[in-house]
């Protein structure tokens, strides 16, 4: 997910080259990934039904539903349409079950006390449901007649994402500024309530770009507008929070900073910030949005290239040491 949204982001920049590398990058991830997660279903299918009944575990499946959802727009980018679309109904099957089975669990397997459960991860739920809606409007011109069905679905889903993003957010901000916060509780998952308003954002500008035929549509234009200009500036707002989360952790607590998968949740919400500011800046004709974009599309790529250290350096360890037997 960073790779594929940092990659649309320099090819927005017209840095075609390096937008193509991480696209390939990405590619070959989702289907390592993939393949890991099937043979984890395959062998260990007692952890993940453990992990699916799990309030604190089960919305970070939603990380399917954007990975299919970006890698769709790498195909359609690609002009491969029929992959995009199959993508993307892959992506929204997987979704409505995640969706409800997210909720069952909060509802039955949760006590009143469970509050301290809530975190950043919960987001991942609203950046799946916006990943569809980014791909689903770039999808409209391929389907033709059928294209003002997708319409009235990206829009529904656009709307339904800001209302789960609200009632998330509202949970969320009680549980940091109302209970006690450790600082093993701040960690890069939080990013992800910023990435989730960017990534609605960018939803909000695929929704302006689309010429609607449905006057119902139509008339919603001012809302769209005035909505994503609200939840980008509300991402924006995030951004020096978290970052003094960061500094309490690291820099007054003094807990170490060392290489963990989770580290790339903080990577895709940059990418998603900057691509979201590079088309908000496109929509609006407003050029100091593109200049945040390239700006923070530079400490995404940062980022990412530092993560990616931390990964290789894990791989590259032994995970055993020969034993040595003793001297007679």
């Amino acid at each position: 997910m960073a790779s594929a949204i940092l990659a649309q982001g320099f090819h927005l920049h017209a840095l075609p080259k390096v937008g193509r590398f991480l696209d390939a990058f990405a590619l070959f991830a989702f289907v390592v990934l993939m393949a890991l997660s099937l043979a984890r279903v395959v062998f260990a299918s007692s952890a993940v039904r453990d992990d699916l009944t799990n309030p604190r575990l089960v919305f970070g499946f939603f990380t399917l539903v954007a990975a299919a959802s970006l890698v769709g727009q790498i195909a359609l980018g690609h002009g491969q349409a029929p992959v995009a679309m199959g993508l993307w109904a892959f992506a929204f099957v997987v979704w409505c079950l995640l969706l409800y089975l997210a909720f069952a669990v909060l509802t039955f397997l949760t006590h009143e006390h469970n509050v301290n459960i809530v975190h950043g991860g919960w987001l991942i739920a609203i950046v799946g449901t916006q990943s569809l809606v980014v791909l689903g409007a770039r999808l409209v011109p391929e389907l033709g007649e059928y294209g003002r069905y997708m319409q009235v679905e990206v829009h529904m889903l656009w709307g339904l994402g800001l209302c789960l993003y609200g009632i998330f957010v509202t949970l969320f901000c009680y549980r940091i500024f109302f209970l006690r916060l450790a600082p093993d509780d701040v960690g890069p998952l939080l990013w992800v309530v910023m990435g989730a308003a960017a990534i609605s954002a960018n939803a909000g500008t695929a929704l302006i770009a689309l010429e609607t035929p449905l006057p119902f549509l139509a008339a919603q234009r001012p809302f769209v507008d005035g909505v994503t200009m609200m939840i980008w500036a509300w991402a924006t707002w995030w951004i020096p929070l978290l970052t003094l989360f960061g500094v309490w952790k690291h820099g007054i607590n003094r807990r170490p900073l060392r290489y963990e998968p989770i580290m790339w949740s903080l990577v895709f919400p940059l990418g998603m910030y900057a691509v979201a500011s590079a088309r908000l800046g496109l929509a609006a004709d407003f050029e100091p949005l593109g200049w945040i974009s390239t700006l923070v599309l530079a400490g995404g790529s940062l980022a990412w290239v530092v993560v990616m250290m931390g990964l290789l350096r894990r791989l590259g360890r032994r995970p055993w040491r020969p034993r040595i037997a003793p001297e007679n």
